[in-house]
C-alpha cells in the first residue's frame, strides 16, 4: 500500500564509474490518498472526458476528424522535443517541404503512423513493452533518431539536460534496471485488482515512464501517447480525442517542474493534480472543437446545395475529403472526382473564391490549397 502524502519516489545510486542516477520506486501497489482536492480535480476530469466522449458519439462519420486531432498531436509533441513543422507543413508531402525542414517533417509524420498503428494494434495487443517497443520503431523509423536503436529499450546510460553525465540535470536509472522497472509499470496498468480511479493510474504512469527514460531518444513522445492509448484501451474514450501535448506544451517549465518535484520532494500529489487540471482543459476544447467543426460543416454543405448547381454532388465530395485532409493540389482533385483538369481547376477556383479554399504557396505553378477556415479550428 502506497500512502500518496508519504510517498517516496525512489533514491540516487551512485554507479562505479562516478556518477549518480535516480532510481524509481515500484509502482504497483495500491495506493491511497486524503486529499480531497485531488478528489474533486477527478470528478471534474472524469465529467469532462464523460462529455467528450458522449458528444462524439454524437458526430456523423467521427473518423474525417480524427486524424486533424492526430496531426496537431503529432505537431505539438515533437515540438516540445524541438521540432518546428507546423500544421499546414505536417500535411504535405514530402517532396514539397523544404530541404532543411525535412527531418523535423519526418519526425512529425512519423509520429503520426506511430500513433494510427498503435491505435490499431490495440485491438489485437494490450498496451505492453511489444506494443510500446512497435510504436517506438516506427516513431524512430527515419529522421534524426534512426540511429537510437529504434524498437528497442536502451542498452546504454541517457540523460536528461547537459553535455555529459557529469553536468547533467537528471539522470534516469541505469540500464541493468529498465526492463524490470518497465515490467512492473505494465503490471500496475493491467492490474485490475486494485481500487485505483484510471485517470490516477495513468497520471502515475506518465510520471514512472518518463523518469525510467527507456529509450535513448522519443520518451517524452511515446510517454505522451501513451495517455491516449490507455484511455481507448480502458474504453474511457471510444476514440482517440484527447492528447495532453498542448497543455504540457503551454508552458513546459511547469510541465518538466512538476515531473522533477516528484523526484525531489516526492509531491507526486502535485504532479497528478496538475495532470488531471489538463484532462479537464484539454477534454473541454476538444468538444468545443468537435461542436466548431459540425457547425462548419454544416454551414457549408448548405451553401453548397444552394450554389453550386449540377456540382453540387462533386463540390460535396470534395468538402467532405478536405475534412480528412485540408491540403490539397488540382491533380488530387481531378482524381478524386474522375474529372478532367479543367474541371477539377474550375470546382478548386470556385472553392477559392467562395472563401473555403485558400492557396498557400504564392505560385502560379504546382499550387496548393489549404481549408483554412477548418485548419484554423486546431492552430495553437
Amino acid at each position: 500500500m502506497i500512502k500518496l502524502e508519504s510517498y517516496q519516489a525512489g533514491n540516487y545510486k551512485k554507479h562505479p564509474s562516478g556518477y549518480t542516477y535516480f532510481m524509481p520506486s515500484e509502482i504497483n501497489q495500491q495506493w491511497k490518498w486524503e486529499d480531497q482536492k485531488l478528489n474533486l480535480l477527478l470528478e471534474k476530469a472524469a465529467i469532462k472526458l464523460g462529455e467528450l466522449n458522449s458528444f462524439a458519439r454524437l458526430v456523423p462519420n467521427i473518423d474525417l476528424f480524427i486524424q486533424l486531432h492526430v496531426t496537431k498531436e503529432a505537431v505539438i509533441s515533437s515540438r516540445i522535443e524541438g521540432t518546428q513543422t507546423q500544421m499546414d507543413e505536417a500535411l504535405l508531402d514530402e517532396e514539397e517541404i523544404k530541404p532543411e525542414r525535412r527531418n523535423d517533417w519526418k519526425e512529425v509524420n512519423n509520429y503520426i503512423d506511430a500513433l494510427n498503428e498503435a491505435i490499431g494494434e490495440l485491438e489485437k495487443l494490450p498496451i505492453s513493452s511489444r506494443l510500446i517497443k512497435q510504436t517506438h520503431k516506427t516513431l524512430l523509423s527515419s529522421g534524426r533518431g534512426e540511429n537510437k536503436m529504434p524498437g528497442e529499450y536502451r542498452h546504454s546510460q541517457n540523460w536528461i539536460g547537459g553535455n555529459t553525465l557529469l553536468d547533467a540535470v537528471f539522470i534516469p536509472p541505469n540500464q541493468d534496471f529498465v526492463a524490470e522497472l518497465m515490467s512492473d509499470l505494465e503490471k500496475f496498468l493491467h492490474n485490475d485488482d486494485l481500487s485505483i480511479p484510471a485517470l490516477i493510474k495513468i497520471g502515475i504512469v506518465h510520471y514512472q515512464f518518463e523518469t525510467i527514460h527507456p529509450f535513448l531518444d522519443g520518451n517524452g513522445r511515446i510517454g505522451r501517447l501513451l495517455i491516449t492509448l490507455f484511455l481507448v484501451d480502458k474504453k474511457i474514450l471510444q476514440k482517440p480525442l484527447l492528447y495532453l501535448s498542448a497543455w504540457f506544451e503551454k508552458n513546459k517549465g511547469i510541465y518538466y517542474d512538476n515531473l522533477t518535484f516528484v523526484r525531489t520532494s516526492n509531491n507526486m500529489t502535485q504532479w497528478l493534480k496538475y495532470f488531471l487540471a489538463g484532462v479537464a482543459e484539454t477534454a473541454e476544447n476538444a468538444t468545443q472543437t468537435l461542436n466548431a467543426i459540425l457547425e462548419l460543416k454544416a454551414r457549408l454543405e448548405s451553401t453548397l446545395g444552394q450554389t453550386y448547381g449540377k456540382r453540387a454532388a462533386n463540390a460535396a465530395v470534395l468538402l467532405n475529403e478536405l475534412f480528412k485532409k485540408p491540403v490539397i493540389h488540382v491533380k488530387q482533385v481531378q482524381s478524386l472526382l474522375g474529372v478532367s483538369y479543367k474541371a477539377a481547376n474550375d470546382l478548386v477556383s470556385e472553392f477559392e473564391q467562395n472563401g473555403i479554399l485558400k492557396e498557400m504557396t504564392g505560385q502560379s505553378r504546382n499550387r496548393v490549397f489549404v481549408f483554412d477556415e477548418y485548419l484554423k479550428l486546431f492552430r495553437f
